[in-house]
């Protein structure tokens, strides 16, 4: 069975999909509590995600709301990003 049989942790699923610069900064995002998956919120490094779960993601900038098109097995390229999820929305935090 592979990763996208049965999910993939949410911590490695944001530092895979660049969404964090480090595993531990993603453990850490996900633990706060701030993400959403399908719009129950998300407070486990472990909690898993599958394809086509909708997450919202605060980052700086904003809070980025995504589908997931594919799980990665591994972090990928830059130039990889738009296989493994697309962008919904965008929404400014107003800060610059």
């Amino acid at each position: 069975m592979g990763a996208a049989d049965n999910g993939l942790r949410i911590d490695k699923f944001l530092w895979f999909a660049r969404l964090a610069r480090t595993r531990t900064l993603a453990r850490k995002i996900a633990e706060k509590g701030h993400v959403r998956c399908d719009g129950r919120r998300i407070d486990r490094a472990h909690a898993m995600v599958r394809i086509g779960d909708v997450l919202s993601v605060p980052l700086p900038g904003g809070v980025r709301v995504l589908r997931i098109e594919s799980l990665p097995e591994r972090r990928i390229a830059a130039a990889g990003v738009a296989q493994v999820y697309s962008t919904l929305e965008i929404a400014s935090d107003g800060k610059r």
